[in-house]
């Protein structure tokens, strides 16, 4: 049932990607990420990651893929690289019954999924509500809360609650992005608490580019509980850079 579900909400907004004329929005990126401090896996990384989000008659739609590589780890006994994605359909009530749904600082009310593959990772189906919250100074902040299924893993299935935002700061010719996400997973041996917000400068505002274009940053990456694993927390930085297109 769950990925019966899962599968047609994809099915869903994939339609309205067909129709063409429902897509109401899309934005693409590539980011090139730098770093160290990592746990479980080798210390130091440079990942590749592709993300798309777009909006759409019926919801919203956000994808990535990251390609992880870590050459040079003589300590670490696996392959030099690995890879990890998502998709995350949501539909939104008040696009498909076309009504104005917003309750005090709730501006929506979606069906949320998300399926989660990797190289070295189980696959994982999650379905669950989410509503859309008006902030001030945010420009958008979602809270998904998801019942998790896990596919191939031993481990009880379990719940996951989702924040994730973004804020936009004006600075001079210029602006700084503060977004991310966390994923706190709770309801069995297993839980765990993964933070990983972003701090970027639009640089390309300031070299003559479109402004959005082209950011330079970090990202700060806590996990408690790193996969599951109790008591392996990780904390590590990268240098980040994003380029929109």
């Amino acid at each position: 049932m769950k990925k019966i579900i899962l599968a047609g909400m994809i099915c869903m907004l994939a339609g309205a990607v067909w129709a063409g004329d429902l897509v109401q929005w899309q934005d693409n990126s590539l980011s090139f990420l730098y770093g160290n401090g990592f746990d479980l896996d080798p210390d130091t990384q440079e990942t590749l990651t592709f993300e798309h989000v777009s909006g759409w008659a019926f919801g919203d739609l956000f994808i990535f893929v990251d390609a992880i590589y870590w050459d040079g780890d003589k300590d670490y006994k696996g392959d030099d690289w690995s890879y990890y994605g998502e998709i995350a359909p949501r539909l939104s009530a008040a696009k498909i019954l076309d009504k104005d749904l917003s309750v005090l600082f709730i501006k929506d009310f979606l069906l949320s999924g998300c399926y989660e593959s990797g190289k070295d990772s189980d696959q994982n189906a999650l379905v669950g509500v989410a509503v859309d919250l008006a902030i001030p100074g945010f420009n958008f902040f979602q809270l998904n809360l998801y019942r998790r299924f896990n596919d191939i893993s031993s481990s009880p299935e379990s719940y996951q609650l989702t924040p994730v935002w973004k804020m936009t700061l004006p600075l001079c010719n210029t602006a700084v992005v503060f977004d991310g996400f966390i994923d706190w997973v709770f309801g069995d041996s297993s839980r765990n608490l993964h933070i990983c917000p972003q701090l970027k400068l639009d640089v390309g505002a300031l070299v003559g580019m479109d402004a959005g274009s082209l950011y330079a940053g970090v990202e700060y990456d806590y996990w408690e509980n790193k996969y599951g694993v109790k008591d392996v927390d990780q904390s590590a930085i990268s240098a980040l850079l994003k380029y929109h297109f």
